[in-house]
């Protein structure tokens, strides 16, 4: 299992280094976020082949891991490429603080590293040797692949309305984003409930916990919700503002009728 995971992990090292040169190169450091998203594709399929536990749950974990990430992953790329070379809000501002490449690249290995930590549910999973299926287990698979659908249903509902030019400057209160601010980001969260409680039943499956608790926090505290609303605030102000009070941020909820 160690080799396994140590040959994943230097896989995931090798490919943010190359991926870092790459946006040195083309003054984007913008492709680490669907490189980050690829991740599980590069290291899950390993683990499948390297591990010695039943081989339909290896299978099916592995496909689920492997469509959420190539789904979320080709989403960001194409919307990088859409806006390359203007870089991301977050990059340009990190470069005012940053001087140095090799900074940005300590940071690229830093999500490395992060992925190597999510990845936790689909090593234990490959080596657990139960010939059979939990009720945990099935139901962590229900969980995740009806999460992907929602994240991929918010995703397409708000492409729509970026679409329309008639649309420019407003905010989508349409679909999912009627009942909250960030319904992708809810269902993201909860495809890692998902793949933890996929792999809960596993030896050692508890220790997976922290996936799902660490994708909270990156998208409640640091890099989610955080970052995302204060840019739709300065690019839409008010009309934002207003759907700031009467919305839900994160879990979908019926909207305030009055905006106090």
């Amino acid at each position: 299992m160690l080799t396994a995971f140590l040959i994943g992990f230097a896989v995931l090292i090798v490919t943010f280094a190359i991926v870092w040169m790459i946006g040195c190169r083309v003054k984007n450091y913008g492709f680490v976020d669907a490189t980050w998203s690829y991740g599980i594709t590069l290291v899950a399929p390993v683990y499948a082949i390297l591990g010695t536990g039943y081989l339909p749950r290896r299978l099916i974990l592995t496909t689920i891991g492997v469509v959420w990430s190539l789904r979320l992953g080709t989403h960001i790329l194409v919307r990088l490429l859409r806006h390359h070379p203007e870089e991301d809000h977050r990059y340009q501002s990190l470069r005012q603080e940053w001087k140095s490449p090799v900074q940005f690249l300590v940071f690229f290995e830093m999500q490395a590293l992060t992925v190597a930590v999510l990845s936790l549910p689909f090593l234990l999973a490959a080596f657990d040797p139960r010939p059979y299926f939990t009720i945990v287990e099935i139901l962590g698979y229900a969980v995740a692949v009806l999460a992907l659908l929602g994240e991929a249903l918010a995703d397409h509902q708000i492409k729509i309305f970026a679409s329309n030019p008639a649309n420019k400057g407003k905010v989508c209160q349409t679909g999912l984003w009627r009942y909250s601010r960030h319904p992708n980001y809810f269902f993201e969260a909860l495809v890692w409930w998902g793949f933890f409680l996929a792999a809960l039943s596993s030896p050692w499956g508890w220790v997976t916990i922290i996936c799902p608790l660490m994708m909270l926090w990156f998208l409640l505290k640091v890099t989610g919700i955080p970052l995302t609303e204060k840019h739709s605030v300065e690019r839409k102000g008010q009309a934002y503002r207003d759907y700031q009070k009467t919305t839900s941020a994160f879990i979908p909820w019926f909207p305030k009728k009055n905006a106090s």
